[in-house]
């Protein structure tokens, strides 16, 4: 029998407590995380870990999601990559977002706290299961 890989995620929050609810919840349902704790650190994961699926906090110090999720869509290597938007402030900024044309906007928005099961069934719209042979 193969086991399940349901895939990797970045997680990327300020807030170590949100950084570890998010991670035991994806955990706890066979994801891989991997955590940051602003843009700048974020980035860099994406760029060397390439992970499946993103989960983005806006406001955060030192370098914001919002200049994060414009370096993700400008990069060759991360452009792909679904981001959700995970904040206390999502319907600013998918109205903010929304608006601009440099960039797409995100493949979903949740508020803080998000209700697991939502959040759970958009990550696994937006990855599907890997199998390990």
């Amino acid at each position: 029998m193969t086991p399940n890989i349901a895939g990797r995620i970045l997680v990327v929050d300020d807030e170590e407590d949100v950084l570890t609810f998010i991670g035991t919840l994806l955990e706890d349902n066979g994801y891989s995380v991997i955590k940051a704790m602003n843009g700048k650190e974020g980035f860099a994961k994406a760029k060397s870990e390439l992970p499946e699926l993103i989960l983005l906090d806006i406001s955060m110090p030192e370098e914001s999601g919002v200049r994060m999720y414009r370096n993700l869509c400008g990069d060759p290597r991360t452009s792909r990559i679904p981001v959700v938007v995970l904040t206390g402030i999502s319907h600013d900024f998918k109205r903010f977002i929304e608006t601009r044309r440099q960039v797409p906007p995100p493949a979903g928005y949740f508020d803080k706290p998000p209700d697991r099961d939502q959040l759970l069934a958009k990550i696994k719209e937006l990855i599907k299961p890997k199998t390990l042979a």
